[in-house]
């Protein structure tokens, strides 16, 4: 039997939390995170975030739990389906995706292929 992905980013109400501290604290409240995949890392692609003010003409917008994730198009055909989560536990302290896109992860959970 196969399973399709859903066709969105979620974001975990914790990570979404974090988001909004962050952007508080770098003196940029109501700003939206930037989810993107970039080439590189020691599996192929990695992943990227940043704080913007507004979206670009072709992404995608998610809203959820008061956060905006802005994802262009290319990284959006690698990211479907992802989910972005908080981790503070004692293998380390950030921000985790849980791409099931990808095929192979390396160790430090940045850089993935497909």
């Amino acid at each position: 039997m196969t399973t399709t992905q859903p066709l969105t980013i979620h974001i975990t109400e914790k990570a979404a939390l974090h988001v909004k501290e962050y952007a508080s604290a770098e003196s940029k409240p109501g700003y939206g995170l930037r989810v993107g995949v970039k080439g590189g890392g020691c599996s192929g692609l990695t992943y990227t975030l940043s704080l913007e003010l507004q979206p670009q003409e072709t992404d995608k917008i998610i809203d959820e739990h008061d956060v905006r994730l802005f994802v262009d198009k290319k990284g959006y055909i690698f990211l479907a389906g992802t989910t972005l989560d908080y981790s503070d536990g004692l293998n380390g302290k950030g921000f985790v995706f849980n791409n099931p896109n990808a095929k192979t992860t390396c160790g430090c959970g940045t850089s993935f292929s497909v």
